[in-house]
């Protein structure tokens, strides 16, 4: 009965040896062995499949029996595998292959598959997972480890980050094209603080943003806020009318394209902030890690809406 435990790579390469070399003797000598040390590779290599592999010749000659012949095809695929195996070890090491988490505020749904695309097509090998979720989620993925690498406004006070910024990220106040606040070129805080603002939930980083500016320019003036759980139902409330909104400029470049939403325009706005691209401080940044971070960061924010 077949071991197929006992088989090793020196008892195939002494198979191959022989069929390629047609001998023995000469097997030996390609593989720098002696003669009867192959002999022996062979011997014990039947021994453990319980069959014969080769013939031997009064010529002097060898050649494989056709049960030789199957087990130099498992070798060539065995030989094969492992070439393989060495490439994805060395693309590993070089960091050209593996899997990186990449997490990023709901904002930035609006570029990210552009940019997990764009690391696709310049790394083939790397699968980047991406998770999207409003500020708080992304933080608590920092925290449990869930995710290497994020993409997000104002780094985290916990986890301890590292942080580098990767773009500018405007905010915006839109409203319905026909709105009278958009006919003006200066919007008077009074009048914006008239309107109602349609927000996002308690947690994003569009919201703390918005609440802090209304309470600047309003000096703690109270305002009305509706709730809504994302960007695009946001935008639809705001093209119906319902209020105005504080958004991500990134969000809208094609509603304001087309002219389906209006910016209000005064000197304090847009709002500047960054996108930062950050890991945890103590993260230890394997090569394919390295390899995406390093390749969002020389990309200085080109995948980013204009």
């Amino acid at each position: 009965m077949p071991i197929k435990e006992a088989i090793t790579i020196k008892q195939l390469r002494a198979l191959r040896a022989v069929a390629e070399n047609g001998s023995i003797a000469a097997a030996a000598d390609i593989l720098g062995l002696t003669p009867p040390a192959v002999h022996t590779q062979l011997k014990t290599l039947e021994s453990n499949l319980d069959c014969v592999l080769i013939e031997r010749h009064t010529s002097g000659r060898s050649s494989l029996t056709a049960e030789g012949r199957a087990v130099l095809t498992a070798e060539r695929n065995v030989d094969t595998a492992l070439d393989t195996c060495i490439e994805k070890l060395r693309a590993l090491k070089a960091g050209l292959s593996g899997v990186v988490v990449l997490g990023v505020v709901s904002t930035g749904k609006y570029f990210a598959p552009s940019l997990v695309s764009r690391l696709r097509d310049a790394y083939p090998d790397i699968d980047v997972i991406l998770k999207v979720g409003n500020r708080d989620m992304t933080i608590n993925t920092l925290q449990q480890r869930s995710i290497d690498l994020a993409i997000m406004g104002r780094p985290p006070r916990s986890p301890a980050v590292l942080a580098e910024s990767i773009g500018d990220h405007p905010h915006v106040i839109i409203a319905k094209p026909d709105h009278p606040l958009a006919q003006l070129s200066d919007v008077p805080a009074d009048d914006l603080l008239n309107e109602t603002f349609i927000a996002r939930e308690n947690g994003s980083g569009t919201r703390i943003l918005m609440t802090r500016y209304l309470d600047r320019i309003g000096n703690g003036t109270p305002y009305r806020c509706i709730e809504m759980g994302s960007n695009e139902t946001i935008k639809q409330a705001v093209m119906a009318g319902l209020g105005v909104a504080m958004i991500s400029g990134h969000t809208v470049t094609e509603e304001l394209r087309t002219g389906r939403l209006a910016v209000l325009q005064r000197e304090d706005l847009p709002i500047i902030r960054q996108w930062f691209l950050l890991h945890r401080e103590d993260l230890e940044l394997t090569p394919v890690i390295e390899t995406v971070r390093a390749y969002i960061s020389a990309q200085q924010g080109g995948f980013l809406p204009c």
